[in-house]
């Protein structure tokens, strides 16, 4: 039999995963609600935060990505992980 220690430790357990997780479900609604629904909008927003070449951004970005971690995966490859 469980003692009433371990119970009272496993149900607070029980009770605050499920407070945080509504929590975090009702903040995530929140969010998404507040964000438009019109992808134009998205598209300008998205232009005034990385200027007029983002794609230019994002090659760089994969780029740089590519030469910091590729000995990495190269180690990694001739380990068989």
């Amino acid at each position: 039999m469980i003692s009433i220690l371990v119970q009272e430790r496993v149900l607070g357990a029980a009770l605050g995963s499920v407070f945080v997780g509504a929590l975090v479900l009702e903040q995530r609604r929140g969010i998404y609600r507040s964000l438009p629904d019109d992808t134009s909008v998205r598209y300008e927003l998205q232009e005034c935060i990385f200027g007029k070449n983002s794609s230019d951004f994002v090659h760089m970005w994969n780029k740089a990505v590519d030469e910091t971690l590729g000995p990495v995966v190269a180690y990694l490859s001739s380990r068989r992980w």
